[in-house]
């Protein structure tokens, strides 16, 4: 089988299907496993991918995710007859029914299984622990200048809410939201995550949006987001991974 990925969560979890051998073309921002990718021919960004070098490497199948990428070269794929499977999970179960889903397409059903049905127990666990806690009021941010959160329609939002977490950007309108200091302050969340994907959030970030907010300096956490944003086969640690950060 000859396989294009086109998102980097969903080459991850070809190589944990059993497939990363046969993947013929990736993106230039796939970049684990970090010892097996490099071989991979890249073809483009996620946004912008070389559609005509793809339709000529003759893929059996390229796997997409509707966040990712651009509905216009899913089309043009199809227009040129090529195999396409779009997918766009907005939380853990739903993970699970795409990691089934690719599993099947993939020919690896059994192992796809293992993955979906470790999300789904962890996902029960955490749930369960949750109602035991009192909730904590958090804003996950993903962007700086102009500083950007999540709404609730995002994957980040449901692991962490899942766990017991309550995001008080929640209500707003766009999923990816611009807000000011000024509006976190008067959120008075009780954590702040600064996550470490798309902007590349440090230590230096926290100080300077603790004086800009006033909010407590230990309010706020440098995040993984990869653990919060990934969904596939990294979805299960991801999980336990936004537990410690609400229970934490």
């Amino acid at each position: 089988m000859r396989i294009v990925s086109l998102c980097p969560s969903l080459t991850e979890l070809v190589y944990d299907l059993g497939r990363g051998d046969e993947l013929v073309g990736i993106t230039k921002f796939c970049v684990h496993p970090a010892d097996r990718v490099g071989d991979v021919e890249k073809v483009g960004g996620t946004k912008d991918p070389k559609v005509d070098r793809i339709v000529a490497l003759a893929p059996d199948i390229v796997l997409f995710n509707e966040e990712e990428n651009r509905r216009a070269d899913h089309d043009a794929l199809v227009d040129a007859g090529v195999r396409c499977l779009n997918t766009f999970p907005k939380d853990a179960p739903g993970t699970a029914e795409m990691v089934r889903e690719i599993g099947a397409a993939l020919e690896r059903p059994d192992e796809a299984a293992a993955i979906a049905a470790d999300i789904e127990r962890r996902t029960a666990r955490v749930r369960a622990a949750a109602e035991g806690r009192a909730p904590v009021r958090w804003a996950y941010l993903i962007w700086r200048e102009p500083w950007m959160s999540v709404n609730r329609d995002t994957f980040a939002n449901a692991l962490l809410e899942q766990a017991g977490g309550v995001n008080v950007f929640a209500d707003e309108a766009e999923r990816y939201c611009t807000i000011t200091p000024e509006q976190l302050a008067a959120a008075r969340p009780d954590r702040v995550f600064l996550c470490t994907e798309p902007f590349p959030f440090q230590e230096k970030h926290a100080d300077e949006l603790a004086a800009a907010t006033g909010l407590p300096r230990d309010a706020f956490r440098i995040a993984d987001g990869e653990y919060l944003s990934w969904h596939g086969s990294r979805t299960p640690d991801g999980i336990d991974y936004a537990e410690a950060l609400i229970a934490g």
